[in-house]
């Protein structure tokens, strides 16, 4: 496809006809979005085509990446870079009346994620294709994502995302390729011996899919992520209740079925959302094994080749049951013997442990699946007959390595141990960052590394360069590319590296201020428009942007703003640096903890921002719904990235690696990545504070009095007895009791004990801050030596530690021939 302005332009005003159905001179601002969108698409769907035919032809080995959530971020602005058509489009909207801007702000971000699991999963597989590799993501299509977070008086509240409301031009229905999925009922017997057994669901729902192009950049290949959403059949609605007047009771069984792709993360905190949440894990891998089966048999008959031409990467233990569903199809459905099937299960999967919380390692009680999955649940119990008996045979007599081991908890309730059947059913198992793998292994799952140490592997996070450079911030990439040379930086982030020997030109710095000043002014604007605050685009603009959680410790970031608050209030002349502090993040609706914090930063933040003396140096800005599109403007505007969660907590993060490539300047512990980052950028470039993992385990195993801490430190026990007193919630003492409890007498992530390293570090940051080419140079060797932290070397390490696939390279001009994949 051609694409000079004039063809697009004509490409578009057929395509305004065609899919709106109205004239150029009716076009309103959503006709010439949803036209120009589709324009654009049209150039990759060309690419989708001739990658098609080659992966047909070739009859590869396929990655087959499964993830509960997506977190893609806007498609319009990334199509638009990786089909090169941005002043072909710029021409065409102008034709129609619109800025292109305008329309490109009209893209919905897809509601399929929430945080860094669906961060991570959209960043590689943009990598995938990046590097032709033959991939296909799976997950499912919600109607309304996590959910679109406000605030009403400082507390959360949650609404519906109704992201797709309008429609999406980025997606493709398929409808006619819907698929059943079964829950419970009963099993029996086939004719014969052995473990094969007839499963008879007791309700079934279809599962429709669409599927969404992945586009690689610099190159033809374009894969695809399938989406999955579950409908009812026609017969569901009773029409017999509708025509007596019973209109709830008539779409009473299709609101049942259509709940289980809903939302996100279901709450669980009920025994029903337990149910959902579960069912909604089964719908996913159910119609995902389905559809990878019919893909492997266009080309392959004998399922001895199955494991040669399919991997399945487990993202997180939320679709781990896909090991029993394989197991299921291949014995009962296809009738291979036990043993063959399980030798080719095995070698299919891989599973990435993203956690070392063990609330985190997922575990679904027995009686719940027995009722819900009944054949899955004998799967399950065969599968760890086996394994125990392994295990035996490693460990003879060792009965309390068999128990820990079990892939069944047997006190205080029986439940099954997800994280158990990934390791059990995979050939490799990874971690996300050096320090959480060697905490996988030695500590969370320390004895399958002992029993299969070559099963473990480390494959540390990537991010986008894409995305959160190239996209998000425009005016640094534009330096890099004018200073490196041109954009091969975007495929091979390690030539950053050549501005390490740049980094004290003077000019070079004074370019890098001003940009980091525009984007802070860009920031400015919008938290303006999305909160009311005013903030100093002169001030630093200290980031604390992720997923609410205790072990994050946004509390301790709260401790340290309220003592600042304080020493200017005590002294309104004090040697306090000018600071925006910006927050983003959403809590889990049933996580009522964490939503409190959220309270409490926002009643904070009220406070200082309405302080004559202490708002004119400290603001607080809470920005609502964070998000991708949020991250794009925050990120480029961070100078102190605050990455301080409680040592041998966090798996990895990615919001440090993407803060630290635009720039910022890490405050942080020996935590996830933080201790790579701190390797690469030099610890003269990183602000280290608080104890370390096996430090903090020591602590935590031994006797630890927060109070003690709380008394003797008189800037803590202004902070905490401040919370206590209401003077951040109107005066109400019990609007934080609880908070201020944990800490004092619980405070399971050593708040108290790491607050003072960290405060003290603070006050190290104000004094580079005060000395500008010192922060200047700094921020610029941050970029300059991240270069390890892209997802192309994620992905090149999953491809030599654990898929072992090798690329199909797509040319421009391959014949499309084969069948629609």
């Amino acid at each position: 496809m051609t694409d000079n302005a004039d063809d697009f332009g004509r490409n578009m005003v057929a395509n305004l006809y065609r899919h709106r159905g109205t004239t150029v001179e009716s076009a309103s601002a959503r006709d010439a979005y949803h036209t120009l969108a589709v324009t654009i698409r049209d150039r990759l769907i060309e690419r989708y085509a001739r990658t098609a035919a080659a992966h047909y032809a070739a009859n590869p080995r396929f990655v087959y990446y499964l993830s509960a959530e997506y977190l893609l971020g806007r498609q319009f602005e990334q199509n638009l870079l990786y089909t090169d058509t941005r002043e072909q489009a710029r021409v065409a909207a102008s034709a129609l009346g619109y800025p292109l801007d305008d329309l490109a702000a009209l893209d919905a971000e897809p509601g399929l994620g929430n945080g860094g699991l669906g961060r991570l999963a959209a960043c590689l597989l943009d990598s995938l294709a990046t590097a032709d590799i033959p991939a296909v993501g799976y997950g499912i299509r919600y109607d309304f994502g996590i959910f679109t977070q406000s605030f009403r008086d400082g507390a959360q509240r949650e609404l519906p995302d109704d992201w797709s409301h309008y429609g999406t031009p980025w997606e493709f229905a398929a409808p006619d390729d819907r698929l059943e999925v079964g829950f419970y009922g009963h099993t029996e017997a086939y004719n014969g011996s052995g473990p094969r057994r007839r499963w008879v669901p007791g309700e079934t729902v279809l599962g429709e899919p669409s599927h969404m192009l992945v586009p690689g950049w610099g190159t033809e290949t374009v894969n695809i992520i399938r989406l999955w959403r579950a409908v009812a059949s026609s017969d569901s609605f009773d029409l017999g209740h509708f025509s007596a007047g019973r209109y709830g009771d008539a779409v009473e069984n299709v609101t049942h079925v259509e709940n289980i792709t809903r939302v996100l993360y279901p709450d669980d905190s009920t025994e029903l959302g337990r149910e959902l949440r579960l069912k909604q894990q089964y719908f996913l891998v159910a119609c995902t094994l389905r559809d990878i089966v019919r893909r492997f048999r266009l080309r392959n008959e004998d399922f001895d080749h199955f494991a040669d031409k399919v991997v399945i990467q487990l993202n997180d233990t939320h679709p781990v049951m896909a090991i029993a569903e394989l197991m299921r199809l291949l014995v009962d459905e296809y009738a291979l013997d036990w043993d063959r099937a399980w030798g080719i299960t095995r070698r299919v999967f891989a599973y990435t442990c993203h956690t070392l919380l063990p609330e985190a390692l997922e575990t679904w009680p027995v009686s719940l699946v027995e009722r819900l999955l009944p054949r899955h649940m004998e799967i399950v119990y065969l599968i760890n007959h086996h394994f125990l008996a392994d295990v035996e045979r490693h460990f003879p007599g060792d009965h309390d390595r068999k128990r820990r081991m079990s892939l069944i908890q047997e006190e205080p309730e029986r439940r099954v141990r997800m994280a158990h059947l990934a390791v059990v059913g995979s050939s490799a198992v990874n971690g996300v960052a050096e320090l959480h793998s060697d905490l996988l292994s030695a500590e969370t799952l320390r004895d399958f590394a002992q029993l299969w140490p070559e099963r473990f592997h480390n494959v540390t996070n990537g991010v986008s360069s894409r995305r959160f450079l190239r996209i998000a911030n425009p005016r640094l990439s534009g330096l890099l590319t004018e200073r490196l040379g041109g954009e091969e930086w975007l495929r091979d982030l390690d030539l950053l590296a050549d501005l390490e020997s740049h980094a004290d030109d003077r000019a070079l710095q004074e370019r890098w201020r001003d940009i980091k000043r525009r984007n802070r002014e860009d920031l400015a604007l919008h938290v303006k428009d999305a909160t009311g605050v005013v903030i100093d685009p002169d001030a630093m603009c200290d980031v604390m942007i992720k997923r609410f959680h205790e072990y994050k410790r946004q509390l301790l970031k709260v401790l340290h703003i309220v003592t600042l608050y304080h020493r200017l209030r005590d002294d309104p002349a004090a040697d306090v640096v000018p600071r925006t502090f910006v927050f983003g993040g959403k809590a889990a609706p049933g996580y009522h903890a964490a939503k409190r914090i959220i309270a409490l930063v926002n009643g904070v933040g009220a406070a200082v921002n309405a302080d004559p003396v202490a708002s004119r140096r400290l603001r607080v800005a809470f920005v609502p719904n964070y998000n991708v599109t949020r991250a794009e403007l925050i990120i480029p505007a961070a100078d102190l990235s605050e990455q301080i969660s409680m040592a041998g907590k966090e798996a990895s993060g990615t919001g440090n690696m993407k803060l630290a490539l635009n720039g910022a300047v890490t405050v942080g512990t020996l935590d996830g990545a933080n201790i790579e980052i701190r390797d690469r950028v030099g610890d003269e470039n990183f602000f280290l504070f608080g104890q370390d993992a096996a430090e903090a385990a020591r602590t935590r195993r031994g006797y630890y009095d927060p109070r003690s801490f709380y008394e003797r430190d008189p800037e803590l026990r202004a902070a905490v007895d401040a919370i206590a007193s209401g003077a951040f919630s109107g005066g109400d003492r019990g609007a934080f009791s609880s908070v201020v409890d944990s800490i004092l007498y619980h405070d399971e992530y050593l708040v108290m004990a790491d607050y003072r390293s960290y405060v003290d570090t603070q006050d190290a940051v104000d004094g580079a801050w005060r000395d500008a080419d010192r922060w200047t140079r700094m921020s610029i060797m941050n970029t300059a030596r991240c270069g390890f932290f892209s997802a192309d070397r994620t992905i090149r390490d999953y491809r030599e530690r654990v898929w072992h696939v090798d690329p199909v390279r797509v040319g421009p001009h391959h014949p499309v021939t084969a069948p629609d994949r």
